[in-house]
Order: C-alpha cells, then structure tokens, then sequence
C-alpha cells in the first residue's frame, strides 16, 4: 500500500541512500494521489471478500504516507505543497481518532462502526500514529489481547461467513504475534514480550523456518511456507528484545 511505499523511500532518505532523481516526483504523484482517494473505503490490509469499508488501518497507513511526505520537505527541503499535505494529514489523524476508536470498548477497532478487533490495529504506536503508552493503544493491546489471543498467538481477526466469507476457526498469522510482543516491549512488559518471543521460536521447523500462520490445534504450521513476512517480525523484535533503539522505536521517529 501507498503508505508502506512511502514509509520505506522516506527512510532510505533517513540513512542516506542516494535517492534517484526521479524518485521524489513518484512519491509526490502517489501522494497527491492519496488525497484524493483517502476517504473512500477499501477491502483493509486483509483483503476481505466482504464489502467495502472504512477500515481503520488503511487510513493510517494514509495518514503515514501524508506524516511522511510532510517530513520529506520539512526535514530534506524537498518541493510540495507541504501546507496542503499537513492539513490533509492532520485531517487523517483527527478522523480515525474520531470514528475508528471506540470509547465504550475502550479501543480501536476494525472498521469504523465496528466492534471487532483487528490485529493491524497492533501496528498503531510501531509506526508512529500514536504512542504506545497511550491510553488508546493501551485499551486497544489489551483488547486484541482478549479477543484475538487464542492459546497464546495472535489472530488476524475473527473471520465470520458475512464479514468476509470465511468459516470461523482460521490459524495464528504470525506476523500478528510478534507486533504484540513489540507492543508490550514498549509498555515495558519485557516478560510477556520475550515469553511471547520464545513460544514463537518454539514453532519453527528443522531449519528455523516459519511458515505464514500456525493452527495451535493441530500444532503445526500452516500457509504459505516459508513466509518472508513472519520472518521480518522475526528480526524485527529480536532487535526490539535485544537492545535500545530498535525498529519499535526507531521507525516512529521518522
């Protein structure tokens, strides 16, 4: 997604990769692009089979390509029309704060309107939405650790035949694990991060491989194998676990 895209050229910008000359007119068109498609809903970051929605981490990640292209100039004294970028992106922010939390849950939530849970949410305060002692993410870690924690992995959500098409019963995606242990590496409750850490290292093949989900059940992994997006948790909150300064923390500073 476009706010990913932008995330990853931003900070190859903070580490001083030589940028392409050609490169900044891409995000500027991708960006002016995103302002106007923003509003209009979307399958999410699952793809679901059901209609379309608001779904509150796409406009996150909305608001992460708007954060990061206001830094861009902010920060690179790059040309765009940073006062339009900021307006949008304050906008963003002010409408997922809004509509995408809800405050008798106490959480955010999938979509807006909803009242389920959606382990993208986990991804708030690791990019830098909000911070992760916020008392939004807080009621929102503990939410998903209530309903989408299922013998200790996390579930991408709940699937439901008229949500998304899909039979109840799916596997741990395992990505979803290991944004809860940064997440709680963060709250600093480094004890259920690393006991979380372990079990997920306990699940890997001969090799050390993961795959792109587990089925606690059956005990085994399941999807496709071996999945690269597992494996980036992986390092990413071994770093996170190891020292100061990792990605967790690193990446909401951009």
């Amino acid at each position: 997604m476009i706010g990913e895209v932008i995330d990853a050229l931003h900070f190859a910008r903070r580490v001083g990769l030589e940028p392409d000359e050609m490169s900044w007119a891409f995000q500027r068109s991708l960006v002016n692009f995103l302002t106007s498609v923003w509003k209009s809903p979307d399958e999410g970051f699952w793809e679901v089979r059901g209609p379309r929605r608001h779904f509150t981490h796409s406009k996150v990640m909305a608001w992460v390509a708007l954060d990061r292209a206001v830094k861009a100039i902010e920060r690179f004294k790059l040309d765009g029309p940073v006062d339009s970028w900021r307006h949008v992106r304050d906008n963003i922010h002010g409408e997922i704060c809004a509509r995408g939390f809800d405050a008798d849950m106490n959480s955010f939530v999938q979509y807006y309107g909803a009242k389920q849970m959606d382990a993208s949410l986990l991804l708030i305060p690791l990019i830098g939405f909000l911070p992760a002692t916020d008392p939004r993410v807080l009621g929102t870690v503990r939410a998903i650790e209530k309903h989408l924690v299922k013998d200790g992995f996390v579930a991408r959500y709940n699937t439901d035949p008229a949500m998304d098409g899909l039979p109840p019963g799916e596997g741990a995606f395992l990505a979803c694990s290991f944004w809860l242990a940064d997440n709680l590496a963060l709250q600093d409750r480094h004890d259920e991060a690393r006991a979380l850490f372990r079990r997920l290292l306990d699940i890997r093949n001969d090799v050390g491989l993961l795959s792109e989900g587990y089925d606690p059940a059956a005990g085994r992994l399941v999807g496709n194998f071996p999945q690269a997006f597992s494996h980036v948790g992986l390092v990413n909150t071994a770093r996170n676990l190891s020292r100061s300064g990792g990605p967790a923390e690193h990446r909401p500073k951009s």
